[in-house]
């Protein structure tokens, strides 16, 4: 479970109560497609006639464009999530980082779903290379839009536990 009990104010669309702007929250999910685009790669060697998954990452940034609905995009997640039941290891934190990115669109924490999956998939593609979880973890952080970045970072440190501490490897 990547969302937290009680929700952050900072994360919570200004229309539903936050403090989180409209464009800011279509940053987040730009930025959680990003990092599920840079692992699609594990799943597409598993699954390469499943396009579940790359249709999520294209939802994610279709919503953050105003092109698609938020619905539509929350359910493209679900598809991608679907495709990530029967595989294992690297393949399956990869759908997975692409049905959260396009969750974004419904809930802007699912950015960390993204990228915390994606580092899970990189550390499952690489298990002999002790440093792939903070590898994957600053090319995230590298792609950060400089508007969210210290939103994310702590959101990082909050969230870290219920991601398994995947942020915050030094």
């Amino acid at each position: 479970m990547i969302l937290p009990e009680v929700r952050d104010p900072s994360m919570v669309t200004i229309r539903r109560g936050g403090t989180l702007r409209d464009d800011d929250h279509r940053l987040l999910a730009l930025w959680a497609a990003d990092c599920a685009e840079h692992v699609l790669h594990l799943f597409e060697v598993q699954a390469p006639e499943d396009m579940r998954v790359r249709d999520a990452v294209t939802a994610a940034r279709a919503w953050a464009e105003g092109t698609m609905p938020m619905m539509q995009a929350r359910a493209a997640g679900g598809h991608a999530m679907g495709a990530a039941r029967p595989l294992r290891g690297a393949a399956r934190f990869a759908a997975h980082a692409a049905g959260q990115a396009a969750c974004v669109a419904h809930v802007a924490e699912h950015d960390l779903g993204a990228a915390a999956y994606a580092i899970k998939a990189a550390r499952s593609a690489h298990p002999e290379d002790a440093a792939a979880t903070r590898t994957e973890r600053d090319w995230q952080r590298s792609q950060l839009p400089d508007q969210v970045r210290q939103l994310v970072l702590l959101d990082q440190r909050r969230r870290d536990s219920i991601c398994w501490f995947v942020f915050g490897t030094d």
